[in-house]
């Protein structure tokens, strides 16, 4: 039986070009060509020209090295890696070289039908959870919204209020939740900018003492000179306090908690293991003296819904979500560990070249008053809508709606004035959110945009850059703060 693997002998003639001095029944076969259409043949006779001057060049990179070249190329529908090695030169001879190449195109459907394989598993779980998790808030929100209707129809109005309380707050859960799972999808809208991670940190330090309670002893530990990072400072803070509540889980009988940042410089070597790319960067390490992780525990760390916590007490989403948004800040995170002893989580950012900024306070107070400006708002769900229009003509705005982008283009193409335009990212027909923006300014090159979006890739808004005059809230959200967003972008 022959060889599966191709081997050719080739000669590089005075003319530059490459002819096949040997060729095995393999190599034959892959081309489909006899032995006679092939050996004593150059390259250029073999193949059509693309193809030639592809390999031509892998053949001159391999005589000019003088050392094995290995590449792989396309031949029809196949995939070929080959290795070009030079044949010791003879006196007054042409230079020589020896190729074997084997078709990996069956290999290479097999791994991408194991990868569909396990895509399709982790998709059954991810949803399978899922399901799980939002039924429960769902019977939460359905089930208190109709005890209080129940209690207003028998005139104990009074009485509702906790039943309202309690939907609004399994509501919220259910945004925190979906918020985990685009963070695990690299699909949130992410809001960077250049931050102090030590100012960030040493903000949260009180915090983050009364979550893990008396027991545990924390210690934070805040490098001179610190870098700043270009990150979702609200992210960065979900992720150190969700790595702080698993520290505080795998210390039950208390321990010590350090969180320390460092500026980090990672060569070829160091960047390859962290699996990013080499330069500057900070990083943030939360450090346990609890339990620590077996390797098994380890390598499903950040899967979403695996959990090691009893049943009710985590959702398995917290790490998943903390990769997701390191890895689309540009950055990783990575755990050492050592079972019995403790782990170390850290989080590896870039390095911003720039000054931070100050973290901004959320306003929690009632909205200001608008001053009759017209606002248009465009989205497909007439709850939405109908919610926006409530708080915006409560606060003295006048309010335009449209459910697509054709309905609020006619609008915009008339004489109408409009003072800032509010729409949802996904919208359904041909033109997004984005796009309709991006129309409306080509007549009204001044006109101030509002997103609102409860799923929208990077891409959607001009892959993560907004334009002046553009800003974005992500549903779900308080209405007072969309009140507060329309008032400061008003100006």
């Amino acid at each position: 039986m022959h060889s599966s693997e191709c081997h050719a002998i080739l000669c590089r003639r005075p003319d530059g070009k490459f002819q096949y001095d040997e060729a095995n029944p393999a190599t034959l076969n892959l081309y489909g060509m006899s032995r006679y259409q092939v050996v004593g043949k150059t390259i250029d006779d073999v193949f059509p020209p693309d193809s030639a001057a592809e390999l031509s060049a892998h053949l001159e990179k391999c005589l000019r090295s003088a050392a094995p070249h290995s590449y792989s190329r396309k031949h029809g529908k196949s995939v070929v890696d080959a290795i070009a090695t030079p044949i010791p030169a003879e006196p007054g001879k042409p230079a020589r070289l020896a190729v074997t190449a084997r078709d990996v195109s069956e290999r290479q459907n097999l791994e991408e039908q194991l990868r569909q394989a396990q895509k399709m598993e982790a998709v059954g779980q991810l949803t399978g959870g899922l399901a799980h998790d939002f039924n429960n808030l769902l019977q939460g929100i359905i089930g208190a919204l109709d005890r209080a209707q129940h209690r207003i129809q028998q005139g104990r109005a009074s009485e509702a209020d906790r039943f309202i309380g309690a939907a609004i707050e399994s509501a919220n859960r259910a945004a925190s939740l979906t918020h985990r799972l685009l963070a695990f999808s690299r699909r949130q809208t992410l809001d960077p900018k250049p931050t102090d991670a030590n100012k960030l940190i040493a903000g949260m330090e009180d915090f983050i003492k009364r979550t893990v309670g008396p027991n545990i002893l924390v210690e934070v530990v805040g490098s001179a000179g610190l870098w700043p990072t270009l990150v979702d400072a609200p992210q960065l803070e979900s992720a150190v306090l969700n790595l702080a509540i698993n520290a505080r889980d795998a210390m039950p009988n208390g321990g010590k908690l350090i969180i320390e940042t460092a500026n980090k410089w990672l060569d070829d070597r160091a960047a390859r293991e962290r699996d990013v790319l080499p330069g500057q960067y900070v990083s943030v390490c939360v450090t346990d003296t609890g339990v620590g992780m077996s390797p098994e525990v380890v390598a499903r760390a950040f899967d979403p819904f695996f959990t090691t916590k009893p049943i009710g007490q985590g959702t398995g989403l917290g790490l998943s979500m903390i990769y997701g948004f390191a890895r689309q800040s540009g950055g990783q995170v990575r755990i050492y560990t050592e079972v019995g002893k403790g782990t170390t989580m850290c989080l590896y950012l870039p390095r911003h070249f720039g000054i931070s900024e100050e973290p901004e306070v959320t306003s929690s107070h009632e909205p200001d008053q608008g001053f009759g400006e017209t606002v248009m708002i465009v989205d497909d769900e007439a709850t939405v809508r109908m919610l926006v229009d409530e708080v915006l003509t409560e606060n003295s705005y006048r309010v335009l709606e449209a459910p697509d982008a054709a309905s609020a283009m006619k609008i915009l193409n008339s004489d109408q004035s409009i003072d800032l335009l509010i729409t949802d990212v996904g919208l359904p027909g041909s033109m997004n959110g984005r796009q309709l923006a991006d129309a409306a300014r080509t007549t009204r090159q001044n006109l101030k945009v509002l997103f609102i979006t409860g799923y929208a890739e990077n891409a959607a808004v001009g892959n993560g850059h907004l334009e002046p005059g553009m800003e974005i809230l992500t549903k779900p959200f308080p209405m007072a703060s969309l009140a507060n967003k329309v008032r400061e972008m008003l100006g």
